[in-house]
């Protein structure tokens, strides 16, 4: 099948499963510029009032999600000596690819500061409060360091839980999980339990995502009713920060790793795997896309036993694209409220980048769900942010069609480095597109 032609099946495919998202977007664009705040202030508390709503319910199903996912997630890789192989290396590999991602993310966000376009769209009083926040917090993190590193491992995590505080329940829930991994079987009665309350976390963030049109709406409409169209002109190098950031991803990142752990080929790999990239850039869900990568990769030389076990946890924990994506929409958001990051902090941020993208859902938008843990950890809500989150609602469909080509492609690159590694290659095919069959 000709490029093209992928091309417009993607389009289609993201236009049919999103139209909704994108009819919100165009609408709230055209309700703001219709009934501005100065002339219809009713519309616009309307508006307002919608879009804290819609976050409000987002970050109802944070903590759940994370919680769920983090257990489920590392519980199955298991005890089996095969699986704790591959399980080692697929997590190794998912970390040096999603480290590599933050700290790009970071770099790019703090030297390019796409925010500084957004202040002036920003109230000032509301940015003050907020600079103080933090402010505090950095001045407690320098003076008393020991303590908040004792802090970080929860006496009480139920207590935490009922705080919100995202990392001392990370961390306990890690070491939890990693311990039912290694009981055996016993641990099913409480990993079908998280099994559970994921698939109805999960089922609930598909509720939340019918809610998206309207949410994104009126977001977008109380934006442009106060700031009217000029505030595009305000964040469009958000937008090119990002698109900058997974380029490297893909043309530096992704074949070095294939360079120096396998023998595997980039362009191969991207030759086997273009119909799944330009699914996921087209349905922005990699959740959706998986079927299709499985199918590339296998039907493609790489054996359906490292499939079948690096492919699902990598659409459900690896989510570089979305991490740097994170990473860079927090400091987006620091730099338009004008609060300056010290180092620590700006690890920090990319460190809850890692960790939030694990636990993000696959499906359009879900990226934008667990941010508020990255916000959390640094004394924030996307409450207190209503004005820059509306801006990154507006940008997100487009960041959400990049992000999951990268997290796609990653899960791909790491399948192939593990089945290298295991002569689970079949290079004949895999060298040879002359052989493979179409897939869509």
């Amino acid at each position: 099948m000709g490029f093209h032609m992928q091309i417009l099946i993607a389009l289609l495919l993201g236009i049919k499963r999103n139209w909704h998202i994108f009819l919100g977007l165009i609408l709230g664009v055209i309700c703001g510029i219709v009934f501005p705040q100065t002339q219809y202030p009713l519309a616009h508390k309307i508006f307002t009032f919608i879009g804290q709503a819609f976050i409000n319910i987002i970050q109802m199903v944070v903590i759940p999600l994370v919680i769920s996912a983090i257990v489920i997630g590392i519980s199955s890789v298991g005890d089996n000596k095969q699986l704790a192989k591959f399980g080692k290396k697929m997590i190794l590999f998912y970390t040096i690819i999603t480290v590599a991602a933050v700290s790009i993310g970071a770099l790019l966000a703090v030297f390019m500061r796409p925010g500084e376009g957004a202040k002036e769209f920003i109230n000032p009083a509301i940015a003050q409060e907020l600079q103080g926040l933090v402010s505090t917090m950095i001045a407690d993190q320098h003076s008393h360091l020991a303590q908040i590193l004792l802090n970080l491992i929860p006496r009480n995590p139920f207590y935490a839980l009922s705080l919100g505080d995202m990392i001392p329940i990370i961390i306990f829930v890690l070491v939890f999980a990693i311990a039912l991994s290694k009981i055996g079987e016993i641990n099913r009665p409480v990993v079908s339990f998280f099994e559970s309350v994921f698939a109805a976390t999960m089922k609930v963030t598909d509720w939340i995502m019918y809610l998206a049109a309207p949410g994104i709406f009126a977001l977008v409409a109380s934006s442009i009713s106060s700031f009217g169209v000029e505030m595009f002109q305000g964040i469009w190098k958000y937008l090119l920060v990002v698109a900058i950031g997974l380029l490297i991803q893909f043309v530096v990142i992704y074949p070095l790793m294939l360079k120096i752990f396998s023998k595997v080929s980039v362009s191969k790999l991207y030759g086997a795997i273009t119909e799944a990239v330009m699914v996921a850039f087209g349905t922005a869900s990699s959740s959706a896309t998986l079927p299709l990568t499985i199918t590339c990769c296998e039907k493609r030389g790489i054996s359906s036993k490292i499939c079948s076990f690096v492919l699902p946890l990598g659409a459900t924990l690896n989510m570089d694209g979305t991490a740097l994506v994170q990473t860079i929409a927090v400091i987006f958001l620091t730099q338009a409220y004008g609060i300056e990051l010290s180092a620590l902090v700006i690890v920090q941020i990319a460190f809850l980048a890692i960790v939030a993208s694990s636990t993000c859902a696959g499906i359009p938008g879900a990226g934008l769900i667990t941010i508020a843990l990255v916000l959390n950890g640094i004394g924030l809500t996307p409450e207190q942010m209503v004005v820059g989150f509306s801006f990154l609602f507006a940008l997100d469909r487009f960041t959400d069609m990049l992000r999951t080509t990268a997290n796609v492609t990653s899960d791909a690159v790491v399948a192939a480095i593990i089945a290298d590694n295991a002569n689970e290659i079949n290079y004949e095919l895999f060298n040879n597109p002359e052989l493979q069959k179409d897939i869509i």
